[in-house]
C-alpha cells in the first residue's frame, strides 16, 4: 500500500520552506558536533596521555553507537512520525554535548560519545526522509542531505578549533556552544509540520534489523564499492588525519588538522552542489575516479612532506567524498516509497558508518605496530582499490529500475 500525505500549507507552525530549511540545519548542527572531538585529540593526548588507538577508540564507540541506533530507531519515525523521533535525539544530542564539556577523561569521553553516537543515528534518518517529504522538488531533498553532512563536518572540525585556540576551557567551550544551538533547534523542531502518518508497528520496528526495498537492492549492491570508500577514508581523516597532517607537515596545531579535514569535507560539499543535476551514474562514476586520484595525490604528499600536495590531494579526494555519497543517494533512495524512506535511509547510513569506524580502528591499532605513514599507505591502497571497483560498477548499463522511483514495493529484510 502507498501512502500519500499533503500537507497544509501551514501544519505545525512553519511552512514548509521554512521547515525544510530548518531540518537542513539540523543535519549541519549534528554532523558538526560529531566532529568537534577532532581537533582537540592533541589536547586530549597532551593533558591524558591519548594514544592513537585510544583516539580511534573514541572515534569507533560513536559509530558502534549510531550503528545500533540505525538498527532499532531507524524505520520508527516512519510508524511514530518525524517529529517525536527527531525531538528526542535532539535532546539526547544536548546531554551529550554536556557530558563532552565535562569530561576529565577518557571514561567520560566515551560516555558521551556513546550517547552522542545513538542520539545522531536516531536523528539523521528521519532529518533525511523528512527532508526528502518536504522538498518541492523532486531530488532536492537528498541532494541538501548529501551537501549539509560534509558541511557539517568540516564547520565542526574548523569551529572546534578556532575556539579551542582563542577561547578559554578549550575542551569544554565548543559543547557548550552546541548545547545552546541544540536547545535552539528543539524550540524550533517543535513548529515543524509532522510529515508522516501514524501506523501500527513501531514497536516490531525497533527490533534489530536493516530494511531494503527489493526494487532498490540491486542498486544499493552496485553502489556499495564506492559507498565504503567514501566513508572509509572519511574515518581516516577524522580520527587520524590531524595526527598525519602534523606528523607530515611539522606543524603542531589543532588548526592544522582542522584545516585537513574541512578541506576535504567542504569541496565534498561543493561537489555535491555542482553536481546535483548530473545522472546519478555521472555522480557515481566522477566520485570514484575523484577518490581514487586524490587519495594517491595525498600519499604522495606524505611521502614528500609537501602541504601543497597532500591539501591538493585531499581536496580532489574531497570531491569523491561528497560525489560518491551523493551518487549513491541518489541512484538508490528514489526507489522507495515514501512509508520505505527512513528504513532505506537508514541500511544506507548503516553501511557508510561501518565503513567509517570499522577500518579506522584497524588503522589505529596498526598505527602502535608499524607507524603512522605505512599504515596511511596501506589503507589508501585499500581505498584506491575500492574506489577502482566502485568506477567500473558506475559505468554498467543502468536499467529502468533506476529510473523507476519505487517501482517494487516489496520490502526486503537483511
Amino acid at each position: 500500500m502507498t501512502i500519500v500525505l499533503k500537507l497544509p500549507p501551514r501544519h505545525g507552525g512553519l511552512r514548509r520552506t521554512a521547515a525544510f530549511t530548518l531540518l537542513a540545519v539540523d543535519v549541519v548542527t549534528l554532523i558538526g558536533a560529531s566532529a568537534a572531538p577532532t581537533p582537540l585529540y592533541e589536547l586530549y593526548q597532551s593533558q591524558w596521555g591519548f594514544t592513537p588507538l585510544e583516539s580511534t577508540l573514541v572515534f569507533g564507540i560513536y559509530a558502534a553507537s549510531l550503528l545500533l541506533a540505525l538498527l532499532t530507531t531507524g524505520s520508527l519515525s516512519d510508524y511514530i512520525g518525524r517529529r517525536p523521533v527527531l525531538l528526542t535525539a535532539l535532546a539526547f544530542e544536548a546531554a551529550s554535548m554536556i557530558a563532552f564539556a565535562s569530561a576529565d577523561g577518557i571514561g567520560l569521553l566515551l560516555v558521551a560519545r556513546v550517547v552522542q553516537g545513538f542520539a545522531t543515528g536516531a536523528a539523521i534518518s528521519v532529518l533525511g526522509a523528512a527532508l526528502i517529504d518536504l522538498e518541492r522538488t523532486p531530488g532536492r531533498g537528498a541532494t541538501v542531505n548529501s551537501i549539509a553532512a560534509p558541511m557539517g563536518l568540516a564547520l565542526g572540525a574548523i569551529g572546534s578549533s578556532l575556539i579551542s585556540e582563542h577561547l578559554p576551557r578549550p575542551t569544554s567551550t565548543v559543547f557548550l556552544v552546541f548545547v545552546a544551538l541544540f536547545a535552539l533547534e528543539i524550540v524550533g523542531v517543535c513548529a515543524i509540520p509532522e510529515t508522516a502518518v501514524r501506523r501500527p508497528g513501531a514497536l516490531a520496528s525497533v527490533r534489530p534489523t536493516l530494511a531494503v526495498p527489493a526494487g532498490a537492492l540491486h542498486m544499493l549492491l552496485r553502489a556499495g564499492p564506492c559507498l565504503i570508500a567514501v566513508w572509509a577514508l572519511g574515518g581516516f581523516y577524522l580520527s587520524l588525519g590531524p595526527s598525519l597532517a602534523r606528523t607530515t607537515l611539522g606543524v603542531h596545531s589543532s588548526l592544522t588538522g582542522a584545516i585537513t579535514v574541512a578541506t576535504l569535507t567542504g569541496t565534498g560539499a561543493v561537489a555535491v552542489f555542482l553536481l546535483r543535476a548530473a545522472a546519478p551514474h555521472q555522480i557515481l562514476s566522477v566520485g570514484a575516479a575523484a577518490l581514487a586520484a586524490g587519495v594517491a595525490t595525498t600519499l604522495a604528499g606524505a611521502e614528500t612532506t609537501s602541504s601543497v600536495t597532500l591539501l591538493a590531494g585531499t581536496a580532489v579526494a574531497g570531491v569523491g567524498f561528497g560525489a560518491g555519497f551523493q551518487g549513491t543517494i541518489h541512484t538508490v533512495m528514489p526507489l522507495a516509497q515514501p512509508h520505505e524512506r527512513a528504513g532505506l535511509l537508514s541500511s544506507i547510513y548503516m553501511i557508510a558508518y561501518l565503513a567509517n569506524s570499522v577500518p579506522a580502528l584497524i588503522a589505529g591499532y596498526f598505527v602502535g605496530r608499524i607507524g603512522l605513514i605505512d599504515t596511511a599507505r596501506i589503507y589508501g591502497g585499500v581505498v584506491i582499490a575500492l574506489a577502482g571497483i566502485g568506477f567500473g560498477t558506475a559505468l554498467l548499463p543502468h536499467g529502468r529500475e533506476s529510473a523507476e522511483p519505487g517501482a517494487r514495493r516489496k520490502r526486503s529484510r537483511v
